[in-house]
């Protein structure tokens, strides 16, 4: 292995780290401890929402044009660290809410940029980043079991881990190999300094599509990244933040077949497959529980997570990856955060967070089998828009 593929690693190691640390539990220690309502939940959750709507913007002006990618990374990490520490101690929901947006704003570009460096310092991206991009599942997993072993999921200390982890990335971000800009010289026009440039690609109609139809199924997404982990509690489920990590163990194994995969099965029905099992995934929520005779419906909804995140998105930057132009691809990955995690996470988190706060019966006790059915509606439905229209051939694919 070489070193630069081992930084790389330990680069999306602690990238997910950071993010599984206060994620996946926020939404219990803001129901539990804070009583927020559901929608006060959705509203702080779609704070990275928003802060993935503004990324493309960001890195187009900055990590694409005028300083290395791995000193904006950084930068916007070390900031990160002193904001989620703010956030632990934020007691209402105005004050948590504009503290997490202020730290998606910091944190998001990251995503893209992380994605964007490995990219640049990889031979063979079809073959080498699924492989790369496995340590940071299983960064998430880590984060994960550590927080579940320690009982404090409604509790504010997973942001402090985080923010610890993050100023530990921001330092470790200063080693990673160095990553020019690769516009800088260039006249600038106004598109190109707000990264607008990147919406070129939207006039192949395959990217066109893929882009639409990411937006459309983050909506149901919202709701697995904003309420599982309530839901798990509510339902009985013993240690759920650590239970949870199973769909990371999943994702792990499925990453590791993903350049087989994607050279068998093309990026059309990878991703197809994945929209079935988010269907899949929440009809099994919707009728499951913690008792004994279907809490295998859990289980098996959880596990999904491996193929619903690794089909859709890696097999999306991937695609991505390959119909950018060199000189863009920083701002083409951003571009795809904003359609997934921007647009379409903040009106799945909207939503998610009103249907919870409607199907709540009584106080605190939530109707959750009517909850789920909801995005797995969605999920069918951005199937058969899917499946009816893209058309994608690429040059390492042969599309049925």
């Amino acid at each position: 292995m070489s070193i630069d593929r081992l930084r790389l690693r330990i680069m999306m190691f602690m990238q997910f780290f950071v993010w599984g640390a206060w994620a996946v539990t926020l939404g219990t220690y803001l129901g539990s401890t804070l009583d927020f309502t559901g929608a006060q939940i959705g509203l702080v959750y779609g704070t990275t929402a928003i802060a993935a709507i503004v990324s493309p913007l960001f890195v187009g002006m900055v990590a694409d044009r005028f300083f290395a990618s791995q000193r904006v990374f950084a930068l916007l990490h070390l900031l990160g660290a002193g904001l989620l520490w703010v956030a632990s101690s934020a007691g209402d929901f105005k004050e948590m809410y504009v503290v997490m947006l202020v730290y998606a704003l910091c944190y998001m570009p990251t995503l893209a940029l992380a994605n964007a460096i490995a990219f640049r310092h990889l031979s063979d991206p079809d073959r080498s980043f699924p492989t790369v991009r496995a340590l940071g599942t299983i960064g998430w997993i880590a984060a994960g079991l550590l927080i579940g072993s320690m009982g404090i999921e409604a509790a504010n200390t997973p942001l402090r881990i985080a923010a610890v982890a993050s100023l530990v990335l921001a330092l470790y971000g200063l080693s990673l190999p160095s990553t020019p800009p690769l516009k800088q010289g260039q006249s600038p026009s106004v598109a190109s300094l707000l990264g607008l440039d990147a919406f070129s690609v939207l006039r192949q109609w395959d990217f066109l599509i893929l882009f639409v139809c990411s937006v459309l199924i983050s909506i149901p997404l919202a709701f697995y990244y904003n309420f599982t982990n309530l839901f798990l509690n509510e339902a009985g489920m013993a240690n759920a933040a650590a239970k949870m990590t199973m769909g990371q163990m999943s994702e792990v194994a499925f990453l590791l077949l993903m350049p087989f995969l994607f050279r068998r099965m093309g990026v059309k029905w990878m991703i197809a497959v994945a929209m079935l099992a988010w269907a899949v995934r929440y009809v099994l929520f919707a009728f499951g529980n913690a008792d004994p005779d279907t809490v295998w419906m859990l289980y098996v909804g959880i596990v999904l997570h491996g193929v619903c995140y690794d089909f859709f998105f890696v097999a999306g930057q991937m695609f991505a990856d390959q119909r950018a132009p060199k000189a863009l691809r920083n701002s083409v990955q951003a571009l795809m955060m904003l359609g997934t995690y921007g647009v379409g996470m903040f009106l799945g988190s909207l939503i998610s967070g009103r249907i919870v706060s409607a199907y709540t019966v009584t106080e605190g006790i939530k109707d959750w089998s009517s909850i789920w059915l909801w995005p797995a509606a969605m999920a069918a439905a951005v199937l058969v828009l899917f499946v009816l229209t893209f058309r994608a051939r690429t040059s390492s694919q042969a599309e049925a």
